[in-house]
């Protein structure tokens, strides 16, 4: 089964671009749609942005859309999130998640079988 790990960012400020990286281990991430989703306080976790199993089909979240883009590199084994003009509404814990062979991109959490410890973002105004 695969194992996910998220990396980047910490603190930025407003307006600031950064990148999330999501390395897959014990598996490919080419037979796994893959997903990117954030929890801020006090929250529930929310879809971000997320790919199909064969690394297209991009789907972003209102809130985020025209600013992150997600993509996938399968020579990597790995999925990013590219954040751009971040802002402070952006604060959040985000994870990166896989389920095998997903055909679509599915928005609710519980149809993800793998998950990321996930990655604090802290963006100050």
């Amino acid at each position: 089964q695969v194992q996910l790990a998220e990396s980047g960012v910490g603190v930025a400020h407003t307006g600031d671009s950064r990148r999330l990286s999501c390395a897959g281990s014990g598996g490919s991430l080419s037979s796994y749609a893959t997903s990117w989703f954030r929890q801020g306080p006090g929250k529930e976790r929310e879809f971000v942005a997320g790919l199909d199993w064969t690394g297209g089909g991009a789907q972003h979240a209102d809130s985020i859309r025209g600013r992150f883009r997600v993509f996938r590199d399968n020579a990597n084994n790995a999925t990013y999130l590219q954040m751009n003009r971040l802002k402070p509404d952006d604060t959040a814990v985000y994870f990166c998640a896989a389920r095998k062979f997903g055909v679509i991109v599915e928005r609710l959490p519980t149809s993800y079988e793998y998950w990321g410890q996930g990655t604090q973002v802290t963006v100050s105004s």
